[in-house]
């Protein structure tokens, strides 16, 4: 057994290349082989938001908090509240972030393949993001 005290882990600012606004990642727990889920709590400020990306072996999304919006390539921007759990097929391209006017935190559940969990794209428009 391993246990992961509150606060021996610093939060860190999400990175500009993947994020547009302000947010901060707070890592949870990350795999030691042969296991290979991953783990993060994103907190995002209004408007905050992704870049688009795809997950190699997908990803799982659980809204702790406020209230957020989610969107995959081609589809409907989606609204996500606390409770929500939103799930993205491997390879499936998307977004997720922020409403316009309230924060939201989510907790970020992914595997790892090969060592990765993430492919960053480009970032979403604020067309995109508004539509």
């Amino acid at each position: 057994m391993e246990i992961t005290r509150v606060g021996t882990k610093a939060s860190m600012k999400g990175p500009a290349d993947w994020f547009t606004g302000t947010v901060r990642v707070d890592m949870l727990f990350d795999a030691t082989d042969p296991a290979r889920v991953v783990g993060a709590s994103v907190t995002f400020e209004p408007g905050a938001r992704t870049a688009w990306h795809t997950h190699p072996l997908g990803q799982t999304l659980v809204v702790v908090s406020g209230c957020g919006r989610a969107q995959r390539w081609g589809g409907p921007i989606e609204e996500i509240r606390p409770g929500d759990v939103i799930w993205f097929a491997p390879g499936e391209k998307h977004w997720h972030g922020a409403a316009p006017t309230t924060a939201m935190t989510h907790t970020a559940i992914q595997e790892k393949l090969n060592g990765k969990t993430v492919d960053w794209m480009e970032h979403v428009s604020d067309t995109q993001y508004e539509a």
